[in-house]
């Protein structure tokens, strides 16, 4: 990216903390980016240009996210995902900068670029943001201009997606901890209704743990039900009748 050129302490520098102060008070990914997606595009417009923008991200076993300054910004971007091509998924695919002069003369991409006609957006900027791991994402800008991205306007959007990736980075990190910790209390919460499970049938049947939980196990395997869903089971049927005399039976 042209970016790395430019010293992160003059260009953009207070785009960062804002995006990281934005990334704690937005916890949730997809607010997050409908934040950033309205803040990128007013500090990218500029007198007599006004661009919108589109930000799509996609995670590991995650489903693909959109988000967008713009209805008509949110339709390019759709589209795209769509058609499984045009200049943003290119720009993330390739991790380039991508720039579309004037969508009317545009030659690559022609399914999307006929689905797109009379939408009334002439210049696109697709810009690669920086993640970790598998993560991808971009930066796309639209104008309804044609012609509207100097070199000077290209290489400013890069710096400043080089700074709003650092929020972005943290955004995703942030999630990633959320939903890790909400694993691990799904995950408690069936271990105990399991234990609580098992410890019914070893005081109704007289036997051992083992004995207990290979009968949980079997139900689970005959039923095709997962574990967490047989114990609670049997558990609601304890808490329905005092004299069951098998937690199974149909």
């Amino acid at each position: 990216m042209v970016a790395a050129k430019f010293s992160e302490n003059e260009i953009f520098k207070d785009v960062a903390q804002r995006l990281q102060d934005l990334a704690l008070d937005s916890p949730e990914v997809g607010r997050f980016l409908e934040e950033l997606a309205a803040y990128s595009a007013d500090r990218l417009s500029s007198p007599g240009r006004e661009v919108s923008c589109g930000i799509t991200v996609v995670r590991h076993k995650k489903a693909t996210t959109v988000a967008s300054s713009s209805p008509c910004a949110r339709v390019m971007d759709e589209l795209q995902h769509e058609y499984g091509d045009g200049p943003c998924l290119t720009a993330m695919r390739e991790m380039v900068t991508v720039l579309v002069p004037d969508l009317t003369q545009e030659e690559r991409w022609p399914a999307y670029v006929e689905a797109i006609t009379g939408l009334g957006n002439r210049s696109v900027i697709g810009i690669p943001l920086p993640l970790e791991g598998q993560s991808r994402a971009v930066l796309n800008l639209y104008s309804r201009l044609p012609h509207a991205f100097s070199g000077q306007d290209i290489a400013s959007a890069e710096a400043f997606a080089w700074q709003a990736s650092k929020g972005l980075r943290l955004a995703l990190r942030l999630a990633q901890l959320q939903d890790t910790r909400d694993d691990m209390s799904a995950a408690m919460k069936s271990r105990t209704v399991i234990d609580l499970a098992t410890g019914a049938i070893m005081a109704q049947n007289r036997c051992g743990q083992s004995a207990a939980f290979e009968v949980l196990l079997q139900a689970s395997n005959t039923r095709n039900m997962k574990l967490h869903h047989v114990a609670a089971r049997v558990l609601s049927s304890l808490a329905g009748s005092a004299s069951t005399s098998t937690y199974f039976d149909e």
